[in-house]
């Protein structure tokens, strides 16, 4: 099992703040609109500098994804940001409609995805978003695991002509990939080799992968561990390839088990490589109010659910 160690924590918006105040300096077609959370989204470097394009449209999400849409005519690349509740449940007409079905070049930025977003409870801890989004046509849908890749995507999604649906937290996590990174739309990252199975992780589980990682190398078990960060489009090469190689899988995500990461690799496999598949995720239930470490818990999104996982589909291996 390789070893992967950090020095440091830091949420994923942060990541993302980060990476909008670089890509605006690179490019001044690149503007930013805010639905009144300027500082929850650390949007605020970007306001100061570009004060001139950056556009705070208050508590009307819906109007700020019309008013991006209609940016895109004029050639602007527009980065919208709110919490991920309300850049999808609350707006998915508007999206639909305006972004999607025209394939307008909106970076639909999304923070305190999941339940980890915590005390503020089940009507704001939306776990719906990456099904609601992929199953969009035209969108891309991007899930990012640390401070590093979070920057690297909101610097790269600049690049990419077409709707874009970047989904990334409130807690502070490990910073464990390259700082150097390139961010590549639709490229899975293979983060440990393994032969016995394959775990299949994004977001804030990709780290709790790795920690499962490292308790199943203890009991014998060599798990090839992927971080697959863009949801859609799929990298299915790399799934079935890690499959065709252990022949067992598991899939990892702080989302509803229904229309998540699990369901897409589901559809994958059926279709190319029937394969025992088991999917740790939120069990069509809503969340509720927490620390995030509580709910990661409750929920069975911690590492050692994966490796529980992981036992189960092993035992599949003689029936």
């Amino acid at each position: 099992m390789k070893k992967y160690t950090f020095t440091e924590k830091k949420d994923t918006r942060s990541g993302f703040g980060v990476g909008l105040l670089e890509v605006g300096r690179k490019n001044p077609n690149v503007v930013a609109l805010c639905a009144d959370l300027t500082g929850s989204l650390k949007m605020g470097d970007f306001k100061k500098e570009f004060p001139e394009r950056f556009f705070q449209v208050g508590i009307a999400e819906a109007n700020m994804m019309g008013i991006a849409a209609g940016m895109t005519i004029g050639g602007k690349i527009p980065y919208t940001g709110t919490f991920a509740n309300f850049s999808t449940g609350r707006v998915y007409d508007q999206i639909r409609q305006s972004i999607a079905y025209s394939g307008k070049n909106v970076k639909i930025c999304a923070s305190h995805a999941g339940v980890t977003l915590g005390e503020d409870g089940a009507t704001h801890q939306i776990l719906e978003d990456l099904g609601m989004m992929k199953m969009l046509p035209n969108m891309t849908v991007i899930n990012t695991c640390d401070f590093n890749q979070t920057k690297a995507a909101t610097i790269a999604i600049a690049d990419y002509e077409g709707p874009v649906y970047l989904r990334f937290g409130r807690p502070v996590v490990p910073i464990f990939t390259p700082a150097d990174q390139v961010f590549e739309i639709g490229k899975a990252v293979n983060l440990n080799e393994g032969k016995d199975v394959s775990i299949f992780c994004t977001g804030h589980l990709v780290w709790e992968s790795i920690l499962a990682g490292e308790i199943l190398a203890e009991q014998g078990i060599d798990a090839e561990i992927i971080n697959i960060h863009t949801i859609k489009p799929l990298d299915e090469k790399a799934i079935l390839d890690s499959v065709l190689k252990t022949g067992y899988a598991v899939s990892a995500e702080e989302h509803q088990l229904n229309g998540g990461l699990g369901d897409s690799i589901a559809q994958v496999l059926s279709r190319n490589l029937p394969r025992p598949l088991e999917m740790v995720g939120v069990k069509d239930t809503f969340g509720e109010s927490g620390t995030p470490e509580e709910l990661m818990e409750k929920y069975g999104l911690k590492a050692k659910h994966i490796v529980e996982a992981v036992h189960r589909v092993l035992q599949r291996k003689n029936k």
